[in-house]
């Protein structure tokens, strides 16, 4: 695949995609770009850098002079972006540190792309770009044609960086790609976000906060599948397409949590139900026929499954998430879910 600049790629799932990388292209390059905001973690490439293939650079997408400077000197073949803020609670805290990163920054990256060339920009995206669904029509389903009705600032902000990179694939014919993906869990994901939040509150007896009654519902993708999935739309996905990645997992909030909480042999009394947040999309399900049609990818790894692969990562990695709750986290925490 030659040289492969992934940004974000020290947090949660940018981390997950260079391990898979490194083990499947043994001849290819692996660059890190991380500007090291608070979601991202250099433990989660502890092992990556004893590779010879791999070097971290740190630095922010915003940033036109060090970017423009990095795509000279290194002249990447692939581009992945996974740098974005993404969490909707913060989003709605701070419009605009979102719209900053996820606008701005993937319009330098694609700027310095066409500048100085390559085989494939890929855009990582959401499923949140198209709304929500209703409770009551388990019938309908996101597809790749459906109208962008964004719900967040995160959401808005992640569709707007869609929507610009397929303007330069019209406008200059930047070969790119974008995949839409289900909520991702598994390794390395940062405690802020459901599964892993249930999981460290459980191990440590807290109180688990869920919004409103719980019955939320999302499309749990495993992030090694979705690893896969961006491998194969880099490979062999067309240009100026979008591909929808699901997990095939839709669950209620609240099963979710029930579901940890029994693998980890919990009591359910831990559940605490809390004011619901302003604007939550009530159900995300992902039709994701064209890349199983196009490219024959479909998610290897059931939910239960994954759960437990997830749930045992946490229990032999407990330093790796009590570092991480730092007096900025908990305080964001608190702010949250008061």
């Amino acid at each position: 695949m030659g040289k492969i600049l992934v940004t974000g790629g020290a947090g949660f799932i940018g981390s997950n995609f260079i391990y898979y990388m490194l083990e499947n292209y043994k001849d290819s390059q692996i660059i890190c770009l991380d500007c090291l905001t608070y979601a991202a973690n250099l433990a989660n490439l502890k092992d990556a850098v004893l590779n010879k293939n791999f070097k971290f650079v740190k630095g922010d997408i915003t940033d036109r002079p060090f970017i423009f400077k990095l795509f000279k000197e290194e002249r990447f073949d692939v581009v992945v972006n996974f740098a974005a803020q993404t969490h909707v609670d913060r989003s709605i805290d701070n419009p605009q540190e979102f719209l900053t990163t996820n606008i701005l920054g993937t319009s330098v990256l694609l700027d310095a792309f066409n500048e100085y060339g390559g085989r494939r920009f890929h855009q990582i995206s959401t499923d949140e770009v198209y709304g929500d669904l209703p409770l009551n029509r388990p019938d309908l389903m996101f597809t790749e044609q459906m109208q962008l009705k964004t719900s967040s600032p995160y959401s808005a902000s992640k569709a707007s960086a869609d929507l610009l990179a397929l303007a330069y694939y019209r406008t200059y014919a930047t070969p790119v790609t974008i995949s839409r993906c289900s909520n991702n869990y598994g390794p390395m994901h940062f405690p802020e976000k459901l599964i892993p939040l249930i999981i460290t509150n459980a191990m440590q007896d807290k109180p688990l906060p869920v919004y409103g009654d719980g019955g939320n519902i999302r499309d749990w993708l495993y992030v090694k599948d979705h690893c896969k999935a961006i491998d194969m739309i880099i490979e062999n996905g067309r240009a100026g397409e979008i591909y929808n990645v699901g997990g095939n997992n839709e669950k209620k909030n609240i099963d979710v949590v029930k579901i940890v909480l029994k693998t980890l042999g919990k009591s359910e009394d831990l559940i605490e139900f809390i004011k619901d947040r302003p604007g939550h999309d009530l159900r995300y399900a992902i039709d994701a026929s064209k890349i199983k049609n196009e490219l024959s990818w479909e998610p290897q790894v059931n939910f239960e499954d994954g759960i437990a692969y997830t749930v045992k990562w946490f229990m032999n990695n407990e330093k790796w998430w009590r570092d991480i709750l730092s007096k900025e986290y908990l305080n964001n925490y608190k702010r949250m879910f008061s």
